[in-house]
C-alpha cells in the first residue's frame, strides 16, 4: 500500500510556484484550487495529498510550457535549501563523507526516491529509486532530486570532484541537460544516477569541521528517528530494512526498535492490508533486482545477502516474482 501523502520541506513547494511566478501567470486562484497554501515564511516539512502535489508539478509544467521543468526546479535547489541535512554536507571531510551521508539522510528531505551506491569501471556511482509510482511527474522529480544532489556536492568539493556521467531512465533533452549538469547525460537508460571518479571522492575538503560535522548527524538522526512517526507502519519497516547492513531484522527485533509489541506490530499491518512477511519480500524483490543488474554479485552471493538458507529458496521465489528464474532475469529484459 503506497502512502496516499506526500512530505516535502516547504521551500521546495515554493520554487516550483516560483517558476510559475517568474513567468507572469497569477497564482493565487490555481493554489486556491488545489487547495495549497504555503507560508512564504516557513521553512518546516509540509505534507499534502499525493495527488495534490502531482497535479501541481503537471499544472507547472503545462504553465511554462516546459518539459525540463524538473532540472529549472534543480538548480534553484542550492545547498542551503536544505536544512541540516545541508549543513552537514558542507562540514563534511570528503566527498564520500558526503555520499553516505546523502544515502542515509536523504530522506530528511523527500520520501520519494532511495539513494543507493555502487562502484565499478573506477567510478562510485549514485543510483536514485523510485519508492513509490512517479506515473507521469516522473521525470521533472527525479531530474529536480538528481540535480540537487549533484549541487551539494559541486558545492562542498569546489570543483575537486567532478561528475563524469549522468543517466536517466526516460526521455528527455541531452544537450540542455548536459549544459546543467556540465558533464555528459544520457537518456533511455536502466536507472536515474551519476558517477563520481574514485580517485578523487577521498580528497579532503577545505570546508571540513569534525565538530559541526558531528552535531549536524546528530540532528540529522533525531529527525530520522521522529520522520516515521507520520507514515505508514509498513513504509517504516521498509526504511529499517532497506537501511540495516547485517541482515533484516525480525519481526520481534522490529517492533522493540519501534516501542510496541510484536502482536501490536501485526495488527497495524493487517490494517494497513499487508504484513511484516509481505514487506519483507518487497525489499527482498527489489534489492534482488538490483543486486543482478549491478552485475558485483554471484546468484549465491544475493541470496546469501537478502537471507536465505538455500539458494533453491532464492530461486524460487525470484521466479514467484519474475516468473524466470535469476539467471535468465537478465537475458529476458534484453531487446
Amino acid at each position: 500500500m503506497s502512502n496516499p501523502n506526500v512530505t516535502l520541506p516547504n521551500h521546495y513547494i515554493l520554487q516550483i510556484i516560483a517558476i510559475v511566478e517568474d513567468l507572469g501567470i497569477p497564482t493565487d486562484a490555481w493554489l486556491s484550487h488545489l487547495g495549497v497554501n504555503p507560508d512564504k515564511s516557513e521553512e518546516s516539512l509540509v505534507t499534502m495529498p499525493w495527488s495534490t502535489f502531482r497535479q501541481l508539478l503537471l499544472d507547472a509544467g503545462r504553465f511554462s510550457n516546459d518539459k525540463a521543468l524538473g532540472l529549472m526546479i534543480g538548480e534553484r535547489l542550492l545547498i542551503n535549501t536544505h536544512g541540516i541535512l545541508g549543513y552537514a554536507a558542507l562540514s563534511s571531510g570528503s566527498a564520500r563523507q558526503i555520499v553516505q551521508l546523502l544515502e542515509r539522510y536523504l530522506v530528511l528531505r523527500t520520501d520519494l526516491v532511495t539513494m543507493e551506491t555502487s562502484e565499478r569501471d573506477g567510478a562510485l556511482w549514485l543510483h536514485f529509486f523510485e519508492n513509490r509510482p512517479l506515473e507521469d511527474v516522473r521525470r521533472p522529480i527525479t531530474e529536480a532530486i538528481v540535480l540537487a544532489v549533484r549541487n551539494i556536492l559541486d558545492f562542498t568539493t569546489m570543483g575537486t570532484c567532478d561528475i563524469r556521467e549522468v543517466t536517466f531512465p526516460f526521455e528527455g533533452d541531452e544537450k540542455l541537460a548536459e549544459n546543467v549538469f556540465r558533464c555528459p547525460v544520457a537518456y533511455n537508460r536502466e536507472r536515474a544516477g551519476f558517477s563520481l571518479p574514485l580517485e578523487s571522492i577521498d580528497i579532503p575538503l577545505k570546508m571540513a569541521n569534525t565538530v559541526s560535522f558531528q552535531e549536524a548527524l546528530k540532528v540529522c538522526q533525531q529527525e530520522l528517528d521522529q520522520l516515521p512517526a507520520a507514515t505508514t507502519w509498513s513504509a517504516r519497516i521498509r526504511r529499517l530494512m532497506l537501511q540495516s547492513r547485517h541482515g533484516f531484522p525480525s519481526l520481534e527485533m522490529t517492533a522493540r526498535r519501534f516501542h510496541v509489541t510484536p502482536r501490536t506490530l501485526h495488527r497495524r499491518l493487517i490494517d494497513e492490508g499487508t504484513s511484516y512477511r509481505a514487506v519483507l519480500e518487497g525489499v527482498r524483490h527489489q534489492l534482488s533486482i538490483r543486486y543482478l543488474e549491478n552485475g558485483q554479485m554471484t546468484i549465491q552471493e544475493i541470496s546469501f545477502a537478502l537471507g536465505y538458507s538455500d539458494i533453491a529458496n532464492f530461486r524460487k521465489a525470484f521466479k514467484r516474482w519474475e516468473s524466470v528464474p535469476p539467471s535468465e532475469y537478465l537475458n529476458s529484459r534484453d531487446p
